[in-house]
């Protein structure tokens, strides 16, 4: 028979292990939760995903076709040619094929889809900046405006004058325009751009004079070209076309394009041996292509095509 002093303590115990066994165990090794982020009062809005541009085509063009490129569908312009392989442009206007006259539409469409990956990103590329381009608002053709010349800007004076003229000050780097009575907006815009093309010449005369020996190469001719934001192009024959509007730049990336085009001279491709030979000349060419992309998305809207 146990005392009732045993049994006392008999009780305290097993109430002990009953709270025990309902009580949830502390792991010793766990940390404490970690507080929860706060929710933002405001979310900034996503820009919206680009619309893939469709080639306009004229009465004498080529008809359009599409073909679908996993979830998107990708209308293109194919022209036909002598060329011996598929050839692929894609301007701000949209994707332009090249194949030969005897390829049936099946080698053309599994050649676009062997370049689906690049295709697709190039046309978004050019989409955005288009769209980006859209949002910035237009130069505005008066006395102080700023515009780039050589990676930086200059001041536009209109002065009263009984004779139209155009003359640029190096000094107080302003571009003084003679204003006749009755000149309007678009024909001060147009006498300026004719302006920006005769330095882009002369510039391009100079610059090509003193890299084509630095190259090794010799070319036979060049021109200004307005493509929207295709850079320069060079022929077999050596005839360079270069973008009149690189004269808004700094001078080292007009550099870059023209030591390109006169590359191709060595090598009509774009191989390890083609960026050799740019290296040789033009080092950081990475860091030109880098910024030539970026400084055309951020250029003012000059000159509306």
């Amino acid at each position: 028979m146990t005392s009732p002093k045993t049994e006392a303590s008999q009780l305290e115990l097993f109430t002990q292990e009953l709270f025990a066994a309902f009580k949830p165990a502390a792991s010793p090794t766990s940390a404490p939760p970690a507080p929860r982020p706060p929710v933002p009062l405001f979310k900034a809005p996503s820009r919206p995903t680009p619309t893939l541009p469709v080639p306009p085509v004229g009465p004498n063009d080529a008809p359009l076709r599409k073909i679908q490129l996993g979830s998107h569908t990708v209308h293109y312009v194919l022209r036909r040619s002598a060329r011996r392989s598929h050839g692929f442009m894609i301007s701000d206007d949209g994707l332009h094929v090249t194949s030969p006259r005897r390829a049936p539409l099946d080698d053309v469409e599994r050649a676009i889809r062997a370049k689906q990956s690049w295709i697709l990103t190039k046309l978004f590329e050019r989409s955005e900046r288009r769209s980006m381009r859209a949002e910035r608002p237009p130069v505005a053709w008066v006395d102080g405006a700023k515009l780039p010349y050589l990676g930086a800007d200059i001041t536009l004076r209109l002065e009263a004058a009984a004779r139209s003229h155009c003359v640029f000050d190096a000094q107080t780097r302003e571009l003084r325009l003679g204003v006749t009575p009755g000149l309007e907006e678009w024909q001060i815009r147009e006498r300026v751009k004719l302006w920006f093309q005769a330095e882009a010449k002369r510039l391009f005369g100079e610059r090509l004079d003193l890299y084509a020996p630095q190259v090794g190469v010799s070319y036979r001719a060049f021109a200004l070209s307005s493509a929207g934001t295709r850079w320069g192009s060079c022929t077999v024959a050596g005839n360079i076309r270069l973008n009149w509007k690189l004269v808004h730049y700094p001078r080292a990336l007009l550099d870059y394009v023209v030591v390109h085009e006169l590359a191709h001279l060595r090598e009509m491709n774009h191989s390890p041996a083609f960026w050799a030979v740019v290296g040789e000349v033009f080092p950081d060419y990475d860091g030109a292509k880098a910024a030539l992309k970026k400084r055309s998305i951020e250029m003012p809207v000059l000159f509306p095509e």
